[in-house]
């Protein structure tokens, strides 16, 4: 059976999910994030050790959680140790290879906000806020972060600095002396930026099928830095398309959002 196309978020899930490498030791946050680490999990990375904050270690969920808290990562995962533990041994331990974050707002040095749309006082949306979004930011080795691009969640300027990415740019996470390396790629629905060598800023390298450098231009509030030999992102392919959709149908249904003969 042909499948469907894969849809502009299914692509953004998956080209996140390819940045992962089996074996690697992935802080996981809930939603978008989630779903990529779990893809890469199911497919090309069957070896990679996906860690939540509440304190599961080695998760192998068989339907995406609905919160830190859902059972079935603890139920599923190779061993439960405290939250304290989480972030004191194993990320600020060094032992954390990869942060996946998702963001409401994100600015040309990848700093993210995920705590208010407006001023903090008096703010137009109060969003989820921090969790351990600032300390796996600062601490993990390197950050990968996903949102869906427009000018909305690519800004100028933060409305609230949640977590940090490079900061001002340049070396100012190292003169904060902040462990990790910061964010490695930002994926959107629409290309893949990366940080510059030097000045850090976020750079697109690689994008979408079908999408032009114009529709990025305009899906962002800063001027847009491209690099040299920007390359196409390879389509999905059948494997991953069907085992994404198959795993978020299970999820669905587990919910009882679907039901098990539904379409």
């Amino acid at each position: 059976m042909t499948l469907i196309p894969a849809t502009a978020t299914e692509m953004m899930t998956i080209a996140s999910a390819r940045l992962l490498r089996n074996g690697q030791v992935c802080f996981v946050g809930i939603g978008l994030p989630s779903t990529a680490a779990n893809l890469a999990r199911l497919t090309h990375a069957p070896d990679i050790v996906l860690i939540y904050e509440s304190g599961p270690i080695g998760a192998k969920p068989n339907v995406l959680p609905l919160s830190i808290g859902d059972g079935d990562l603890a139920d599923t995962a190779d061993t439960v140790v405290s939250t304290p533990e989480i972030f004191r041994y194993w990320l600020q331990g060094g032992r954390v290879d990869i942060g996946f974050l998702g963001a409401a707002q994100i600015d040309r040095f990848a700093n993210i906000n995920t705590t208010v749309i407006g001023s903090y006082a008096k703010p137009k949306t109060r969003l989820p806020g921090a969790g351990g979004a600032p300390e796996i930011a600062s601490s993990a080795r390197d950050v990968l972060i996903i949102l869906r691009q427009s000018r909305r969640t690519f800004v100028n300027k933060l409305d609230f600095l949640t977590s940090i990415g490079f900061g001002e740019g340049g070396d100012h996470r190292k003169r904060l002396g902040l462990p990790g390396n910061g964010p490695r790629a930002v994926v959107t629905d629409l290309c893949i930026f990366e940080p510059d060598p030097s000045t850090r800023e976020m750079t697109v390298t690689s994008l979408h099928e079908g999408i032009t450098r114009d529709q990025v231009i305009a899906a962002t509030g800063w001027p847009v830095r491209f690099a040299e030999g920007v390359s196409s992102i390879s389509a999905a392919t059948e494997t991953e398309l069907s085992t994404l959709r198959d795993l978020e149908r299970r999820t669905l249904i587990a919910h009882g959002v679907i039901t098990g003969d539904s379409i």
